[in-house]
């Protein structure tokens, strides 16, 4: 699929439908490059519902069962192993990606948010316990219809425009959409200490 260009002037932090769609096809590309040992991504369509508009994208990543990079298997042999599902929406409200996820036991049992804060890297346990249901949300998966877990994306543009105007890529007139996802989940993934690879920033075409 083709790179699109977003250009310098109009750079505001936000991806058009169609961009986001590129985004996603080529990140979950070169995640199964340079991540091959973990759980990888998916493109999942949606369902066909009413009301939703023309230009709506029509579907969404998708990357499931994983267990946190963070937990050992020997060291904390007493704890609960927890699955995460993660999924990677666009918002035609905010124009911009947004993580939602849910976690689960073995057994299915979904984890409140307070087992989950257990779970993630402590300076996101930090900033969770700080900012509780305005960092982490839940609400109806706009894709499933039912609650899920969500980063809030409530100033995602901004700091996705300050992130990319310092990329070196910006000097030579734009940045591809291929790396405004790789960009963007470099922050977000970090919550649950889901790293990308240098690679992967490496193998990103720029203008």
């Amino acid at each position: 699929m083709a790179s699109i260009n977003i250009n310098i002037s109009s750079l505001d932090g936000t991806l058009s439908a169609a961009e986001f769609k590129i985004a996603a096809c080529a990140f979950s590309e070169l995640w199964e490059k340079f991540n091959s040992a973990l759980p990888q991504w998916s493109w999942l369509p949606s369902s066909k519902r009413p009301g939703i508009p023309f230009n709506h994208v029509e579907g969404y990543l998708s990357m499931e069962n994983v267990i946190l990079p963070g937990f050992d298997q020997v060291q904390d042999y007493c704890r609960e192993v927890n699955h995460y599902d993660f999924h990677i929406v666009y918002s035609a409200s905010y124009r911009v990606p947004v993580l939602y996820f849910r976690a689960y036991q073995s057994d299915g049992q979904t984890l409140v948010l307070d087992e989950i804060e257990k779970d993630i890297p402590p300076n996101s346990g930090k900033l969770l316990r700080e900012s509780k249901w305005t960092f982490i949300t839940q609400e109806e998966h706009p894709q499933l219809n039912r609650p899920w877990y969500t980063l809030h994306p409530c100033g995602t543009s901004d700091w996705m425009k300050l992130l990319l105007t310092n990329e070196a890529s910006v000097v030579q007139g734009g940045v591809t959409t291929e790396k405004y996802l790789v960009s963007w989940f470099s922050v977000v993934g970090q919550v649950f200490g889901l790293k990308i690879p240098f690679e992967m920033l490496d193998n990103i075409g720029t203008s």
